[in-house]
């Protein structure tokens, strides 16, 4: 997975032309300086030529040391910190030298001093710009490495995040589709070639609709229940009349996103928990409801509920010859999706009554498609997958029905 393009600060996108910049800035105040406390003494008008001189070699000489910070930056303490030490001194005496020659001829048979006086008297004005200027020099380009790299550490936890969803959602499909082939191959051992036909199809439907989500996307509930409605059809042919649902939605829950394929390895644990173990089957219902500005998703069944084997398909155990008897997929996944996606905004809460059935609580920020396009965040792990096309419902059924 590639990193991200590093954005900096809007005013340094361009650091070529944010140096160029700051460097005209910078020297130009100090010339206005400079000569507004000239003029303020009662100096001459053409002192200001002088102070131009002088400004002009400043801004020179910081460009000669630009270069020379520029090769040192990535370099030991040590050295880096030493040359530019030795680079500051060279730099000072040469500005302060230019500048006592220049004080000398204006002042020429008007101030009778030695250059060393000149010198001397005049060094502390180098000594504060350069001084200044290297120090504001480092400061940015510090800050700049910095920031890269607080931006570049923000993206790769954002694309690890995503390939943990893309990873966890690529469990599911493998765990259900070992199933589904089982049976399709038990049909055709059977000489069935209809309703194997039929399944392959119904399969092929649901998979094609499933693959063409982002793994780490979102998908509205509406989506993700046509989606369990392809995976129902699909398993209604193994369980025939066994396998009843119920799906009572809220109008105003259908247009809420969630990340894709939430629901289906939990439906997906209702059929084997519930269904498949009991001779009269059970039914599965989903309750989708919005209260305030959060998403209560319920999914529930009938069947043996913790009596049942269940409970290993939260944590990974062990028969007695030491062989795994639950892969562990199912609510761990969805758990840590949630975690992934929601962090501790949400609520993941499994139920059991004494006389039996199962029942799955989770409780998400409810977000439509178009709160997300009025505050896009391009950083989010979580982006609105590519819309799906329409699916048909199984003939009799839809989002409100009984079966």
């Amino acid at each position: 997975m590639a990193v991200l393009p590093f954005r900096p600060t809007p005013f340094f996108a361009n650091k070529n032309r944010a140096f160029w910049n700051l460097q005209l800035a910078g020297w130009g105040g100090a010339f206005l300086l400079r000569a507004s406390a000239a003029i303020a003494n009662g100096q001459p008008w053409d002192l200001l030529a002088v102070i131009l001189v002088t400004t002009i070699t400043g801004f020179s000489i910081s460009l000669v040391l630009a270069v020379i910070y520029r090769k040192l930056i990535d370099k030991q303490p040590l050295v880096a910190w030493g040359t530019t030490v030795l680079a500051l001194v060279v730099a000072v005496i040469v500005y302060a030298s230019i500048d006592a020659w220049v004080q000398g001829i204006y002042y020429s048979g008007i101030r009778e001093t030695t250059f060393a006086q000149r010198f001397i008297g005049l060094s502390y004005i180098p000594l504060t710009l350069l001084g200044g200027w290297s120090a504001l020099y480092y400061a940015i380009n510090y800050f700049l490495t910095v920031e890269e790299q607080a931006d570049r550490l923000e993206r790769l936890e954002a694309q690890a995040t995503s390939a943990q969803l893309a990873m966890l959602r690529y469990q599911l499909n493998p765990h259900f589709l070992f199933n589904t082939l089982n049976s399709i191959s038990t049909l055709v051992l059977l000489k069935q070639t209809e309703p194997a036909n039929a399944m392959l199809s119904r399969l092929s439907a649901f998979l094609r609709h499933t693959l063409i989500m982002e793994p780490g996307g979102q998908v509205t509930l509406a989506e993700e229940v046509e989606t369990l409605q392809l995976y129902l059809d699909i398993e209604r042919m193994r369980f025939e009349e066994r396998l009843r649902t119920e799906f009572d939605i809220d109008d105003a829950a259908k247009e809420a996103l969630l990340p894709s394929m939430l629901l289906q390895p939990l439906v997906e644990n209702a059929v084997k928990y519930a269904v498949s173990p009991q001779e009269e089957g059970a039914r599965i219902s989903l309750t989708a409801r919005v209260r305030g500005n959060r998403l209560r998703l319920t999914v529930e069944d009938t069947g043996p509920g913790r009596k049942g084997p269940r409970q290993g398909d939260l944590l990974r155990l062990a028969s007695n010859s030491g062989k795994p008897v639950s892969t562990g997929v199912g609510l761990a996944n969805i758990r840590n999706r949630l975690n992934q996606a929601y962090g501790a905004d949400h609520r993941f809460e499994t139920r059991s009554g004494a006389g039996g059935g199962f029942t799955v609580l989770i409780e998400i920020p409810f977000e439509t498609a178009a709160d997300n396009t009025a505050a896009a965040d391009p950083n989010s792990p979580i982006q609105p997958a590519a819309q799906a096309p329409a699916l048909a419902l199984a003939p009799g059924q839809n989002m409100e029905s009984k079966a």
